[in-house]
């Protein structure tokens, strides 16, 4: 399993990944998810990928030389010369769908799904930056600032920090801190997620980035972040009060509330009853 987060923000962009694979108990892998394609002053663009790694992989390696036709003329369009995002999205789909047609077949055959998920986001000159969540059947959708984010693999650990913090104003570095929350969150309850991690954070406009990090699971700030937010976590909730049953003790915040529906349904069964 795996856990990837790619953010959009006004500031930037910010993208996170694990590496671990895991193909059952005794045989775990350490396999990186995330690649950067990056040609300064002209483009940034990073690709995360979850989901079968064999797949995942045929896509990476067609991706550097998949074409789509250009109905305009002139040369056909890769993700090295694309003008905009969605062209480069585009072709990111029919690499997709090139290894379905290749392999989904024989996959079949051997009881295993044709399985990938992928974010894909990054800026070309000419136009602002795109964060997209491409699907196994190469269609995709775009974030808003709506949607702020794309999660795929193990994502619901780690999503009810995401939608509490982060919105389009959000900062990099505090939406990186949230990013890494989020993995946190995820690992210590998913043990198929795992370091080192991969994180990149672009600033809009820049076209090349120089914050990137592998962050392994003795890293000074991830230690720190791991210790900080499990300590604040129990403090919260200590801070919180125990429910109060009995409605006579003074409490603004009662749990029980005497109305129509104040109970759940009840069976009692006597002694003297008998089980059918």
């Amino acid at each position: 399993m795996t856990y990837c987060v790619g953010i959009k923000l006004k500031a930037g962009l910010v993208f996170l990944s694990d590496s671990r694979t895991n193909a059952g108990v005794d045989h775990i892998s350490t396999f990186r998810k995330m690649i950067v394609y990056e040609r300064p002053g002209d483009r940034f663009m990073v690709l995360l990928s979850a989901g079968n790694l064999s797949i995942s992989q045929s896509v990476r390696e067609i991706l550097q030389v998949e074409q789509l036709k250009n109905h305009e003329g002139g040369d056909p369009i890769t993700i090295w010369n694309a003008k905009s995002m969605f062209d480069a999205a585009r072709v990111l789909g029919q690499a997709v769908r090139r290894v379905y047609d290749r392999d989904a077949e024989s996959l079949k055959h051997a009881g295993v799904e044709f399985n990938v998920s992928l974010v894909f986001g990054g800026q070309i000159a000419g136009e602002g930056m795109r964060l997209f969540h491409v699907y196994s059947a190469g269609n995709f959708i775009e974030a808003t600032a709506e949607s702020p984010y794309f999660q795929i693999g193990e994502s619901k650990y780690g999503k009810p920090v995401l939608d509490r913090v982060l919105t389009p104003d959000t900062p990099l570095d505090e939406a990186a801190k949230c990013a890494l929350v989020s993995m946190d969150s995820t690992m210590k309850s998913n043990l198929s997620v795992g370091t080192p991690l991969d994180l990149v954070v672009y600033e809009a406009g820049r076209l090349q980035t120089d914050k990137m990090a592998c962050i392994a699971t003795d890293n000074p700030y991830y230690r720190m972040l791991h210790a900080t937010w499990g300590q604040k976590l129990r403090e919260v909730f200590d801070s919180l009060d125990d429910p109060i049953w009995d409605s006579s003790t003074p409490t603004d915040t009662p749990l029980r509330v005497h109305d129509e529906r104040s109970q759940p349904l009840r069976k009692i069964t006597r002694p003297e009853d008998k089980l059918i």
